[in-house]
């Protein structure tokens, strides 16, 4: 019998953990509502008012959200709004939501609208760094991502109120969806079932959930660790209007790049995988995950297009909550380990590393193209001071007007250990300095092993 991973034994107890001791702030209000006087130079705030329903996971129920930066509106209207997260609504009290804004004369309708300067869309995330006590492993990511050239979901950090009682500092995010100015990719429509159209445009996720079944998702024909494989969720089109060509179309596809990945030929210019992906987003996403050590990295939350007439591309990258050193399992909290290896770590995990990052490893010409682009991005986008100075900057903005300390005042765990933390600092700013020494030394391990490919 397959041995369960070291993961999912945090999970069991983590979820017994919050079901029996979770903490609750202590106020002299009757109701029991924290309610704090925001500074002038604090953070945009969010309000959310569902009057005092609870935020289900789903469906999405009506909601009216203001935004004020410093006082000044900026925007009011209804939203759609529901509990999200796979893992942290379940793990953590500090909840995340999805909304959709609505409009104002029918709120069956989606409209698109621009908050705090980001492009107008429908669909927006406010993420609940919670776990991750520095506040700041997303939303550093994303930016060197952009940094680098690579689209991520933009974001801002915010503070948010719940029916007037402070929730602390979240982080309002763009939900990655096919849209031209987040995954600028071909809309499929259900009539394109042949010829140049069938071949994009397609999200793909690599993921866990419950919700995996042959209407939603398709496995690799090849396995990746200890006879696991990995499964393709359909995120667009979505499972209920993908047509069966199309279905088999971005199958045949990812077998066909899959098979090419494990032959003989592998490494060969027209035979091998370099006729099926774009390699230089393979390398990026590499390196950006390599640099985090993310112990989600490859396996889950992975994203990956394939526009029409274009070949397979990796990203946008996601979910950097337990990267950088947070996770005290599978080597999560080392700067001196390969994150691709992670299912040689941890040969009991349900979701393994796709193989093809070990394949690609072996391939001398891939290694090469890794060592020329991280070099270039180490003097640039990517070097200490670069790193640095994004790390201090996010500091001073959610430090210097309290921000932080609103945060730890309504959700109380500094020096306190949180699922699946490896560091417990005692204070907000020995987080930070915890990461950004982590981050440091794992970039001069991979000056290292990188300089030598």
């Amino acid at each position: 019998m397959k041995s369960f991973s070291r993961s999912l034994l945090y999970t069991s107890y983590i979820m017994l953990l919050l079901s029996s001791c979770s903490k609750e702030v202590i106020t002299d209000e009757p109701s029991g509502e924290v309610v704090y006087e925001y500074p002038e130079n604090s953070l945009p705030l969010v309000a959310i008012y569902t009057q005092n329903v609870a935020i289900p996971d789903e469906p999405k129920i009506r909601a009216t959200l203001k935004i004020t930066d410093r006082g000044e509106p900026l925007f009011e209207g209804p939203v759609g709004i529901e509990t999200r997260g796979q893992s942290s609504q379940y793990f953590y009290p500090k909840k995340q939501y999805g909304f959709e804004t609505r409009s104002t004369e029918d709120f069956e309708l989606d409209v698109d609208v621009s908050l705090l300067g980001l492009p107008g869309e429908e669909d927006w995330i406010l993420q609940a760094p919670y776990g991750d006590k520095s506040l700041m492993r997303n939303i550093l990511t994303y930016s060197l991502s952009e940094d680098m050239g690579r689209y991520a979901s933009r974001t801002r950090f915010v503070t948010v109120n719940l029916n007037d009682q402070n929730d602390g500092v979240y982080v309002l995010m763009e939900k990655l969806k096919r849209d031209i100015n987040r995954i600028n990719i071909n809309k499929l429509r259900e009539t394109e079932n042949q010829g140049s159209a069938l071949t994009g445009g397609y999200i793909l996720k690599i993921d866990k959930g419950t919700d995996i079944t042959p209407v939603t998702a398709f496995a690799s024909r090849y396995t990746s660790s200890e006879d696991s494989r990995i499964h393709f969720l359909y995120d667009t089109p979505e499972a209920e209007t993908i047509t069966p060509a199309q279905k088999q179309y971005i199958q045949n596809y990812i077998h066909d790049f899959e098979t090419a990945l494990q032959s003989e030929d592998f490494s060969d210019e027209q035979l091998g995988y370099k006729a099926y992906i774009d390699v230089a987003s393979f390398v990026d996403f590499f390196i950006l995950t390599e640099l985090s050590n993310n112990v989600d990295g490859y396996r889950l939350s992975t994203w990956l297009t394939k526009d029409r007439d274009q070949k397979l591309k990796m990203g946008p990258v996601w979910d950097f909550n337990l990267a950088y050193g947070n996770a005290n399992y599978c080597a999560g909290e080392q700067y001196d380990v390969w994150a691709y290896r992670l299912s040689e770590r941890c040969p009991g995990d349900f979701y393994p590393v796709p193989f093809w990052w070990m394949r690609l490893m072996e391939d001398p010409s891939f290694k090469q193209a890794v060592r020329e682009r991280y070099t270039a991005l180490r003097s640039g986008v990517l070097s200490d001071g670069a790193i640095s100075s994004k790390i201090e900057s996010y500091r001073e903005l959610l430090d210097s007007s309290n921000n932080a300390g609103y945060n730890f005042t309504r959700w109380p765990i500094l020096g306190e250990w949180v699922w699946p933390n490896f560091f417990v600092g005692q204070t907000y700013n020995e987080e930070v300095d915890y990461l950004k020494d982590w981050v440091l030394n794992r970039a001069a391990w991979l000056d290292q092993q990188i300089g030598s490919f």
